[in-house]
């Protein structure tokens, strides 16, 4: 019998039990991570520094590449440092900090999908009231709003998960922190507590999904209603990425938390939790910059600009404008 007061460490679930595996594991974590890496980075230095994606959808897409970039260096250093080093523990520290980081990042990430379905609803829709309804000073709001969601959730979540009493040993079933997997090893009918905070924050985060869906009935409903194809094809082009990124982050997390009981199992758990905290980082970039000509032509004109001073390997950033 143990309670959290004595834990000094977790461990974490390991994806492989032999060597050879391990180190299959820790490369391919490592080839996601560096591509997360180049493509959030490249995003966020194209919107910095080209003066013409200054505006507010942009600022918001910034915003959700940084996200994106504190919520893969959140989970996967962590777990490529066990594969390679053959190990599964993870100080209680450092467990906390895991739950924070990325409740924090996770809720936030989701704030902001939301504020750019606004965005585009508003471009569309109303696009004589944009400057007014989305300004500088508004969209600094929002997005300060975004990340006070995102840390008073990571707040409440991470002290009261970590003030229940763990009897249950000190394996978590998953790669990283994750709160389900914790309550499990607690033996006090305190985790409803707990419980009761996962149903408050759903029902927010169905309330958001009902506004995202809401917004893109009546944009769909506008972009139809333009008589010109090419007016159409640039107003589909800017939502149809927002569109494919809301629907890989809401499937997948929803699956991850809402999946029956019965079909539960260690290797699913897993799988579907690289699916909603993994892949989205590293595929998000591709998805805003497949169809986003603005974004394309700021990341060739950084990538010339580069090659002719000779200071960045130009091939690297060819998958994100093609």
């Amino acid at each position: 019998m143990s309670n959290s007061s004595s834990i000094t460490e977790f461990l974490l679930l390991a994806f492989a039990d032999t060597r050879q595996l391990q180190l299959l594991h820790f490369w391919l974590f490592l080839g996601i991570y560096l591509a997360a890496l180049l493509g959030n980075g490249l995003i966020i230095t194209a919107v910095a520094c080209d003066h013409r994606l200054h505006t507010p959808m942009y600022f918001f897409l910034l915003s959700l590449s940084l996200l994106d970039l504190g919520s893969i260096s959140t989970t996967v250093p962590q777990t490529m440092a066990n594969s390679l080093w053959d190990s599964r523990a993870i100080s209680c520290l450092g467990c906390t900090a895991q739950v924070f980081f990325f409740t924090f990042l996770f809720v936030a990430e989701y704030c902001v999908l939301t504020i750019i379905a606004y965005d585009r609803y508003v471009a569309i829709c109303q696009p004589l009231q944009y400057g007014t309804l989305l300004g500088s000073r508004a969209c600094v709001h929002m997005a300060a709003a975004a990340s006070a969601s995102g840390f008073l959730n990571a707040v409440l979540h991470t002290a009261n998960t970590f003030s229940l009493p763990l009897c249950k040993g000190n394996a978590v079933d998953q790669f990283f922190c994750e709160i389900p997997q914790i309550l499990k090893l607690s033996c006090s009918d305190a985790y409803l507590r707990e419980v009761g905070l996962l149903v408050l924050s759903a029902c927010l985060a169905f309330g958001c999904f009902v506004f995202i869906l809401f917004s893109y009935v009546q944009i769909f409903r506008a972009v139809l209603r333009i008589p010109s194809e090419q007016g159409r094809h640039r107003a589909f082009s800017t939502c149809l990425p927002h569109l494919a990124v809301v629907s890989l982050f809401i499937s997948t997390a929803t699956f991850a938390y809402l999946k029956p009981p019965s079909i539960s199992s260690p290797v699913l758990d897993l799988v579907v939790a690289v699916l909603y905290s993994v892949m989205p980082p590293a595929v998000n970039p591709l998805l805003y910059s497949m169809r986003n000509q603005e974004l394309k032509d700021a990341l060739r004109k950084m990538m010339n600009g580069c090659f002719s001073e000779r200071i960045f390997p130009v091939f690297f950033c060819r998958a994100f404008i093609m």
